[in-house]
């Protein structure tokens, strides 16, 4: 899933054009008038990440434990297991990363090299290419500064310790816990210091913001997820409501609505190129979730209390349908065809559950197909229940069932529309060209910052313009956009552009922009955040980031052929 990154320096003859040629289209891409700043509502935001990661599991553990005490094994074993094992998968990815992060590896020495060879340069150009000879040239440098484990024994004991002290953080399945408070205390940190070290701070806050985000999605919809679909079923079979069922069941669902949501707003506020979402977007974006996952769930359950075996034949077939329907859609996520295609399985299982955006674009009609396949069987599963249940149900609890499921949905579309045409980022969406019609500052038209080419990043750690599907077929000079942004009544003309700023190293990727809703690779490949968090800390300004620019024909053929 990553890209080589020895940091090694660009030769001149293989000199790329600094910027892409400029489309037809002489719109300046949606960027942000002022940086982002770490804020109490975002600390606010984290702590009650802290409070439902707890809640969830703390009531679940509880649950299971009374199960065991009233000897209903069964329960018991089942409720544990979508506890204890979604958690040892998390772990083990947690640490896989931290190892990663933290082990003595040849790009450290290489990138220590490559800042050696910047300090003392007015521009330094940095690539991803696997370089082979060059990097080999270079690390003889790396002596010059000192390497992870060249600190003595002060520094051996301090690294031993950390070991120590994350494996005993993984063992106690505690590993989000840890990150969230490191995300707390560099934000924290951010606040505190000024430039430059306020920038490294908040770099490596949106690093460890992003870990979060991906490890509590995995984990919300490997255990929230079944252990809702789970407790309703038992609920529904035993006609009764225990108060720590409804209470598991309630964390549950506010856990996968929560993170749903969360991880969109990390994903924008990570973005350049995206405006970032407002909490009050985010409340909306939860209620929104909360209604039509608890529509769905509550729609399976009563199919699973009557129908166990073709509950889970239409699991699988779900399941199946979605992950074809998203490899057919050509996500840009991965490194590699296998990698992707395990991503994909991995969307497909929350597809199951809700609508999660996988493609850049035009996706209104995808959205529609999916909420349209999701009205009908929840409809479908729900009249199913209805017409064989047991002689148990009376009619008035089936009828209040049925009226659940359809106005849990009926209240998540309206949330879903409220958002999207009142709360998006982007503006109101309306029509089916999305025309995005936004109040933008005259000023921030005529920025530096807005006019900077679309492949150049200068402000950390926001990232750069996305490289359209469309840019890949329809070529240079074709406006490959969704959303147009209008500028306000009565503004003037930009002014011409103005040359971006070309002193300090750059860092090129040589990758195209991921699609969304992936990260762009400098979040997901971790060799590239320790080029990138080197070289801040050591260069006088923030380090330009480039991706590969697919604008360029000798530019692809270059990177082609060395890559």
């Amino acid at each position: 899933m990553a890209a080589k990154s020895d940091g090694a320096p660009v030769s001149q003859r293989n000199e790329i054009p600094p910027e892409c040629p400029s489309r037809s289209d002489p719109r300046p891409p949606q960027r942000r008038p002022v940086e982002q700043r770490y804020s109490l509502p975002d600390c606010c935001w984290t702590l009650c990440a802290l409070l439902v990661f707890f809640s969830d599991g703390a009531s679940d553990l509880w649950l299971a434990a009374d199960y065991y005490l009233r000897r209903d094994y069964w329960c018991f074993a089942l409720t544990l297991v979508f506890v204890i094992v979604p958690s040892v998968v998390v772990q083990v990815l947690s640490f896989r990363w931290f190892a990663y992060d933290f082990s003595e590896t040849v790009e450290s020495g290489t990138a220590a090299a490559a800042v050696v060879a910047a300090s003392g340069a007015e521009e330094s150009d940095f690539s991803t290419k696997d370089s082979g000879e060059r990097g080999a040239g270079r690390s003889a440098a790396a002596g010059v500064l000192p390497g992870p484990g060249t600190g003595g024994g002060a520094r051996g004991c301090c690294r031993a310790f950390m070991w120590l002290f994350q494996g005993i953080i993984h063992i106690f399945q505690l590993a989000q816990v840890w990150r969230y408070v490191h995300a707390l205390y560099l934000g924290v940190q951010s606040r505190w210091h000024g430039d430059p070290e306020r920038r490294h701070y908040y770099w490596r806050m949106m690093f460890e913001s992003a870990d979060i985000s991906m490890l509590r999605l995995l984990e919300s919809f490997l255990k929230s997820a079944p252990q809702l679909v789970l407790q309703l079923s038992i609920m529904i079979q035993a006609s009764q409501v225990l108060p720590l069922q409804g209470l598991s069941a309630s964390a549950s669902l506010i856990s996968l609505a929560w993170m749903i949501s969360s991880y969109q707003k990390v994903l924008r506020d990570s973005r350049d190129d995206k405006l970032p979402m407002t909490y009050k977007a985010v409340i909306v974006q939860i209620l929104w979730h909360l209604f039509t996952i608890g529509a769905r769930t509550l729609a399976f359950a009563l199919f699973a209390s009557v129908f166990q075996l073709y509950f889970g034949i239409f699991i699988v077939a779900h399941w199946c349908i979605m992950t074809f329907w998203i490899i057919q859609g050509e996500t840009d996520f991965c490194m590699s065809k296998w990698e992707e295609i395990i991503y994909n399985m991995m969307v497909g299982i929350v597809y199951v559950f809700c609508w999660f955006s996988v493609r850049e674009g035009r996706t209104r009609c995808r959205m529609l197909i999916y909420s349209l396949t999701v009205l009908v069987e929840n409809v479908a599963l729900t009249t199913a229940w209805y017409l064989y249940r047991g002689s148990r149900t009376s009619d008035f609890y089936a009828v209040i069932m049925v009226c659940l499921v359809a106005s849990s949905y009926a209240l998540g579309t309206f949330f879903m529309f409220v958002y999207y045409c009142l709360l998006h980022p982007d503006g109101s969406v309306s029509g089916w060209g999305y025309i995005v019609e936004k109040e933008v500052p005259v000023e921030s038209l005529a920025s530096p910052a807005s006019s900077l080419p679309p492949d150049l990043v200068s402000s950390p750690p926001r990232t750069l313009q996305r490289t359209k599907g469309s840019d890949r077929e329809q070529g240079p000079g074709v406006d490959g956009d969704v959303f147009q942004v209008r500028p306000p009544r009565g503004a003037h003309a930009p002014v011409p552009p103005l040359t971006p700023r070309t002193e300090g190293p750059v860092i090129r990727i040589d990758l195209p922009r991921k699609k969304y809703p992936a990260w762009d690779a400098h979040f997901i490949d971790r060799r590239l955040r320790k080029t990138i968090l080197v070289l801040e800390s050591a260069a006088p300004v923030t380090p330009r980031i480039q991706y590969r620019c697919l604008g360029t024909p000798k530019e692809v053929m270059e990177y082609e052929t060395t890559v």
